[in-house]
């Protein structure tokens, strides 16, 4: 049973030592990655479950219809190219149509990240509500105001990760931009079956064609149109799939080191600052004297510890004074 705190500056020293041990265990589970305290629960062992759900987040991102090159293969750059075709040379691809081929794909994946955000904030704020409440058990203010404390921060937080999402999404439609050299490389690769592809298309002799780094496709709906059209298509889906895998790969980067700086700033920083204000704060304030007041269900048990000890000293005194006795007559029979 925990001492009862007698002066406001014994509340506040308790309240800080509660603050500090949340704190390190939550750096121990969440930002390095140590599971001592819960070896047994799996649930707990946070940086190996965060790693798990990027993972599935990165495969959805991949498995997602949009992510699939081989799905209507050039029939959806074909009826852009047709809606932003202009008096210009007949080679070059018109970067708006680039763009609008970009902004569907990222539309069509934007709920994933958002997805992700989501479930990871929820799971962490299990976690820390865990910690937070056992280090409270004792002290059912606290642990009313540090429940509070929790949950608000997550949701601040959470709100802060789904807008800083949201704005990642709308800079990827904006603007089509890489410094990375693979995405050249690649597109240089994927474009070496362009013309072979055209004339298989065009002779009619097959109705799918395997295409490098695409797979197997279905040609039956292009024989109808120009070479020229043709070419201009395959070279958007070529630039397109190089630059999709690009686009990929820097959402799951980014989401990961924003993910890590989070849970830092969180464990580290907000977290302290939060309680504090639930507690102290002028819409939430005597939080620190109401730590003086015991639940009635601690009274109930401090009182009943109290008679206890009172019957084993009556007890004990009863016992002395009975061996005492005994000693006394001893030494009267000699």
């Amino acid at each position: 049973m925990p001492k009862k705190l007698s002066s406001v500056t014994e509340a506040m020293t308790a309240v800080m030592q509660i603050i500090e041990t949340s704190k390190e265990s939550l750096k121990k589970i969440l930002v390095r990655g140590e599971f001592d305290e819960f070896p047994d629960d799996k649930h707990m062992h946070c940086k190996a479950r965060l790693v798990e759900m990027l993972n599935k987040c990165s495969d959805q991102l991949r498995e997602c219809n949009v992510s699939d090159p081989k799905s209507n293969f050039l029939l959806e750059e074909i009826a852009i190219l047709e809606e932003a075709k202009g008096i210009h040379l007949p080679n070059f691809v018109p970067r708006n149509a680039f763009l609008i081929v970009l902004q569907g794909k990222v539309k069509g994946i934007s709920s994933i990240p958002i997805g992700f955000v989501e479930q990871v904030w929820s799971y962490i704020e299990d976690v820390v509500l865990s910690v937070l409440m056992r280090n409270t058990e004792n002290y059912y203010h606290v642990q009313f105001s540090a429940r509070r404390a929790g949950h608000n921060l997550i949701e601040k937080m959470k709100e802060r990760s789904i807008n800083w999402m949201t704005e990642i999404v709308e800079m990827e439609k904006l603007t089509d931009y890489t410094c990375n050299p693979e995405y050249l490389s690649e597109w240089n690769r994927l474009m070496t079956e362009q013309e072979t592809f055209i004339q298989k298309v065009l002779r009619g002799a097959e109705i799918n064609i395997n295409v490098e780094g695409i797979g197997m496709v279905d040609v039956g709906g292009l024989r109808k149109y120009s070479h020229v059209l043709l070419s201009q298509a395959f070279d958007l889906k070529m630039r397109m799939t190089a630059y999709w895998n690009v686009v990929l790969r820097r959402l799951i980067d980014i989401m990961g080191l924003h993910l890590q700086l989070s849970v830092s700033n969180l464990v580290n920083k907000d977290m302290e600052m939060e309680i504090m204000n639930e507690l102290l704060g002028p819409n939430h304030g005597g939080g620190i004297e109401r730590m003086l007041e015991e639940p009635p269900s601690m009274a109930v048990k401090r009182q009943k510890l109290i008679k206890s000890i009172k019957k084993l000293k009556e007890s004990k005194e009863v016992v002395c004074k009975i061996m005492d006795d005994r000693f006394t007559y001893a030494d009267y029979l000699v």
